[in-house]
């Protein structure tokens, strides 16, 4: 194992690295002194870093071919010996029109196989390697859009539920083995995914933002981090009041406003 400043260098795998959240986290460990490991289907943004610093190494990962889990997961054996801490961050999102005569019902499946099964091939990937750190972190980014419904969202946020369900229960079952489970439900971030939306997002921050509130609630190892704290609670209202949510938010045909 490297040694940084006569103590053994901590290191992460990081997916969904290539832009937005996981990109700024790569940076924020690189500048703490982690070893990183970086995984997308390409660089992105990691190109000119993986240049600059002996730290960081990419691993493509298209985390929703199976057949790359065992080659992904002998992969990164052979760059370091353990992993102290996992962050599964990768996702997408589509949303569903039920006003197109032609609904894509398939997307359903498409955002659920990327989002909730890609998630649950990173963890098939990582876990052994998890196993074998001192005190392991695995994290998965779920959503605050699992706190209340909105609009045509209905395939990102089942599949930000699944994974915030999956972490939870996954967390009962890591517990003998001394692997901590922090589910992250972030609002919303400004990311190349966000910037395809065309609605109001309150409360949005940058990535550079999110990713620091992230590392810094990770050092507590907490069961769930929801952020920003204003967007939960304007959330909390729209779960427990939810004919006043569906009135305020819900699309309305005879609005001709």
């Amino acid at each position: 194992m490297e040694q940084l400043n006569g103590k053994a260098q901590s290191i992460v795998w990081i997916t969904g690295a290539s832009s937005g959240i996981g990109f700024a986290l790569v940076k924020r460990y690189l500048q703490a002194g982690w070893r990183v490991i970086a995984s997308a289907r390409s660089e992105g943004e990691l190109a000119d870093l993986v240049k600059q610093d002996s730290h960081l190494s990419f691993v493509a990962f298209d985390m929703v071919d199976k057949e790359q889990i065992e080659p992904i997961r002998d992969t990164l054996s052979q760059l370091v010996p353990h992993l102290d801490c996992v962050i599964l961050n990768a996702g997408t999102c589509e949303y569903l029109d039920l006003e197109d005569e032609k609904t894509d019902w398939q997307m359903m499946e498409r955002v659920m196989s990327v989002n909730y099964f890609g998630l649950v091939n990173s963890v098939d990937v990582c876990l052994p390697l998890l196993k074998r750190a001192s005190q392991p972190l695995l994290v998965g980014v779920s959503s605050q859009a699992v706190q209340a419904a909105f609009p045509r969202a209905e395939a990102y946020g089942a599949s930000k539920a699944a994974i915030r369900y999956f972490l939870s229960s996954l967390r009962m079952d890591l517990n003998a083995d001394g692997v901590d489970v922090t589910c992250v439900l972030p609002g919303f971030v400004d990311t190349p995914l966000t910037r395809k939306n065309t609605f109001d997002m309150p409360f949005l921050m940058s990535s550079d933002e999110a990713a620091k509130r992230i590392d810094q609630a990770l050092q507590g190892r907490p069961y769930e981090f929801a952020f920003p704290k204003r967007l939960s609670a304007l959330l909390w209202l729209g779960r427990h009041l939810p004919k006043w949510w569906l009135g305020k938010f819900a699309p309305n045909k005879h609005d001709n406003s």
